[in-house]
């Protein structure tokens, strides 16, 4: 998977570990740094075990779940994202992704 970020903070907090232990406890700051490996190791979103991952239908986004409360939250980003038949992202064909926040999971 290839990884893109919406900011340059959220990239500075993914790719420097002191970064994200400014912004999150150690909890966190551990489970990021394993997510975002679990991420770039995967060939497709759908083969992630870890981390409750979730698909909101309403967004097409995905989130995996970090500590109890806190979700990393991304988004396909192709030029022209794989769609299936009903329109939405036919996420075993994504292969690039942007994350867009760490943050509150809307559960």
């Amino acid at each position: 998977m290839i990884l893109a970020f919406a900011s340059k903070t959220l990239r500075e907090i993914c790719e420097d570990e002191k970064q994200a232990a400014r912004h999150f406890n150690k909890h966190v700051t551990e489970s990021l740094k394993h997510r975002l490996s679990d991420l770039e190791a995967a060939t497709a979103i759908t083969d992630l075990i870890v981390g409750q991952p979730q698909l909101h239908n309403a967004t097409d986004k995905y989130s995996v779940r970090l500590t109890e409360g806190v979700c990393l939250e991304f988004a396909a980003n192709h030029v022209k994202n794989p769609v299936g038949k009903n329109g939405n992202v036919d996420w075993k064909k994504v292969s690039r992704i942007q994350i867009i926040r760490i943050g509150k999971c809307h559960d």
